[in-house]
């Protein structure tokens, strides 16, 4: 197979990168099974992800980015659980913030459609070939998978606030919880979006080398986006629409100043930031065929 795509993907090594003399074939592959697949590969199966998310009809980007709208709410329900029951301690949020990772678990491994995903494998297909038909492509993608999620979210939300699926101790947990995000204005908000868009579009070039640790992956990211307060607009879009049900803030506080500054944080972080520099690092190694 020399010569192959498959080949190129895996890049060029020098001779003292190779195996040596004196392996079996079944050692040799054992060895390549054990290596992490180069920044080259990574960004081939990212783009080719991305590549295939942008083709997915209409109608399968909606029911899938409502579905992860709907399971990424467990993040917040699950913190709110574990806070209702830990008391009163210092320790307290380093165990509910683990809570937050559970709907993040969900959509990921489910491979749902999340939109903080979307900043960077959809952003490859972009970079990779900056045509007018790709940025149609994903601007249609973004604008699917975004209102899907805020519908998934604010579904939860009213159930929650007509206490259909949580008890009164649950909802006032939830609330209690949900209030975290009222403690910044716009611009902060926007500012703590951006380390959260870093973060999650990090999962997605992560995983191609996690080789069984997917799940410990997700969970460690997310929990550092939980502890450190930054703040995701699809999983922050439950906790707004559940503040404005409940009168605490109005429906312009909740769009404006939480959801729409969290949004645009999390763009520049995940693409802005990430999807660019991802890009970056291959842009000189990319035949200029795959670069047109």
């Amino acid at each position: 197979m020399s010569g192959s795509r498959n080949d190129d993907l895996r890049g060029e090594a020098s001779p003292e990168a190779e195996p040596v003399d004196g392996l079996s074939d079944d050692e040799v592959d054992s060895v390549d099974e054990r290596r992490s697949g180069s920044p080259k590969v990574v960004h081939e199966v990212i783009r080719l992800q991305g590549d295939e998310e942008l083709g997915r009809p209409l109608a399968s980007l909606l029911f899938s980015g409502f579905a992860a709208g709907v399971a990424i709410s467990a993040s917040i329900l699950a913190e709110a659980f574990l806070h209702e029951r830990l008391p009163e301690a210092p320790w307290a949020e380093l165990v509910s913030s683990l809570g937050y990772s559970v709907g993040f678990v969900i959509v990921i491994m489910g491979n749902l459609q999340l939109f903080t995903e979307n900043t960077v494998t959809a952003v490859l297909p972009l970079a990779t070939h900056p045509t007018r038909r790709n940025l149609g492509r994903l601007l249609r993608l973004w604008a699917a998978v975004f209102a899907a999620n805020m519908a998934g979210t604010l579904f939860v939300a009213l159930l929650v606030s007509r206490q259909i699926i949580v008890g009164p101790e649950q909802l006032s947990a939830t609330l209690e919880v949900s209030r975290s995000v009222l403690r910044h204005d716009a611009m902060a908000t926007l500012m703590l979006g951006m380390p959260a868009g870093f973060l999650v579009a990090s999962i997605a070039w992560i995983l191609p080398n996690a080789r069984g640790s997917e799940f410990w992956v997700i969970v460690l990211i997310t929990y550092v986006i939980a502890l450190g307060g930054f703040t995701h607009v699809v999983a922050g879009s439950g906790e707004a629409w559940l503040l404005w049900l409940h009168g605490e803030v109005g429906l312009s506080d909740a769009v404006g100043r939480l959801i729409l500054p969290s949004l645009l944080g999390n763009i520049i972080g995940g693409t802005g930031l990430f999807a660019v520099l991802a890009h970056g690092q291959v842009h000189g190694e990319l035949d200029p065929g795959e670069d047109e």
